[in-house]
């Protein structure tokens, strides 16, 4: 792992990007405080923990509201997925 100063960083950032996507960990340090420099992930870029959960729970109110489907085939199943 590459320790560097935000400084140092700030100077030579395009050299330690291109390092990161070669897959070197890079922690930058900054007074008491540290920052690893990690790529983002394809899982990354769909949504966040705190934005899926309140999908999930908004999802969950609607069907305590009786908004939800119900299908006991495969058959329904794939027909209603077509509909959507």
């Amino acid at each position: 792992m590459l320790v560097v100063s935000t400084s140092e960083f700030r100077d030579r950032q395009k050299s330690y990007l291109d390092k990161v996507d070669a897959g070197a960990e890079i922690l930058i340090q900054r007074k008491s405080k540290s920052y690893k420099i990690v790529p983002v992930s394809y899982d990354d870029t769909l949504m966040s923990k705190k934005v899926f959960f309140a999908k999930l729970d908004r999802a969950e109110q609607s069907i305590k509201e009786g908004k939800g489907k119900t299908v006991n085939t495969e058959e329904e199943l794939l027909a209603y997925l077509d509909s959507l």
